[in-house]
């Protein structure tokens, strides 16, 4: 198998980190987590420039064929940068979705609106007191004149804050089915928040939310399926972006360890620090690997080796970001937990990556479940 990445991917992978070194300084990235939308819409704006919301799209919807690995380059990146643009929920999860699942026409119609930036969506599943299982659903749709309406209520719902559209999973009478749903529909109603790593969720109930026909991705009751590979492909994501991250907090412990100093030498002479940075360095480098292993095994068409493979990257990345992120602190000392610092930014985040769609043993067992399978 050929490791290496082609020429334009490499080429992405520059561009990507120097927009991020030149327009997304963390003073600045500090800011926009304070302010309304919570992300810059101007770079959002420019990532539709660069290609990157349209990657994972076929080309006859406006996008450029990209796989799991092109979208591993763009997490990294996006994960030193800590961005706070919804490009998980919009592109990877909601767009990936709609790619895999939808019908020409919704395709048509959306695709090639999210890769040129002018539509954003989020995913409504989740619902209060469901953990992480995909079919704890109890929202709802029941046949209404010549649609449905939708009755029940959604958690944590990422994105949701800006979304124009939302994709809303509800029973039915042919079981857990997917619906697109206008983000201002009479009768849906959201609570926006800020997460704890500074971006933006929902919670929201529906109320006798009308939908017609055309608004059913994919087949009635063929839900969880679509689901379970849209977050599989969100997991692959985030394993990326925690590498990215725990990149950037090497780089930036490494450089404080040179500069700190103690007894008149710098901290990072001291043989036990050394040892813990090699900890951190040894971990990043085991996590790159297995996020690897996710993002070429996510396009798979065998959803056991693409759920297996997934399962153990999110996985052992959650576990190696906590040792990298907890050590990174410690070694700052009493800064490391300071907001006017970004180590803790890329904690809290690093923190949240570990959390989203399933911690560390809910997919310990989701691998073991495959194992027993073969």
């Amino acid at each position: 198998m050929d490791f290496n990445y082609t020429e334009e991917q490499l080429a992405l992978q520059d561009t990507l980190r120097r927009f991020i070194a030149r327009d997304y300084a963390f003073e600045q990235r500090r800011a926009l987590a304070k302010s309304a939308d919570g992300f810059s819409r101007p770079a959002w704006k420019t990532y539709a420039e660069l290609g990157i919301l349209a990657l994972p799209f076929p080309e006859e919807f406006g996008g450029l064929n990209g796989n799991g690995v092109d979208s591993l380059l763009v997490m990294e990146m996006l994960g030193r940068g800590l961005a706070l643009e919804p490009y998980l929920s919009t592109v990877i999860l909601c767009g990936g979705l709609i790619r895999d699942a939808a019908s020409t026409a919704q395709k048509e119609a959306i695709l090639p609106a999210l890769g040129a930036g002018e539509l954003m969506l989020a995913l409504a599943h989740f619902e209060p007191g469901g953990r992480h299982e995909l079919d704890r659903v109890s929202t709802r749709a029941t046949v209404s004149g010549k649609g449905l309406k939708l009755d029940g209520a959604k958690a944590v719902v990422l994105g949701a804050p800006a979304a124009d559209k939302l994709i809303v999973s509800a029973r039915d009478e042919k079981g857990i089915s997917l619906y697109l749903v206008d983000a201002k529909a009479p009768g849906l109603a959201l609570r926006p928040y800020p997460t704890q790593d500074g971006a933006r969720a929902a919670n929201m109930t529906f109320t006798g939310v009308e939908v017609d026909a055309a608004a059913l991705i994919g087949s009635a009751g063929d839900a969880l399926p679509i689901v379970e590979r849209a977050l599989d492909h969100a997991n692959a994501a985030l394993c990326a972006e925690a590498v990215g991250i725990m990149s950037a907090l090497n780089e930036i412990t490494l450089e404080y360890l040179k500069t700190r100093k103690q007894f008149g030498v710098p901290i990072g002479n001291f043989q036990a620090l050394q040892h813990r940075m090699a900890d951190m360095v040894i971990a990043t480098e085991q996590a790159r690997s297995m996020a690897t292993l996710a993002a070429v095994r996510v396009d798979s068409a065998d959803a056991t080796e693409r759920r297996r493979a997934v399962a153990a990257a999110k996985a052992y990345v959650t576990q190696s970001a906590r040792l990298v992120g907890q050590q990174a602190v410690q070694l700052h000392g009493g800064m490391g937990v300071v907001d006017e610092l970004n180590v803790s930014h890329y904690f809290k985040r690093l923190t949240m990556i570990g959390l989203s769609f399933g911690d560390a043993d809910y997919h310990l067992g989701r691998f073991s479940d495959t194992l027993l399978a073969d």
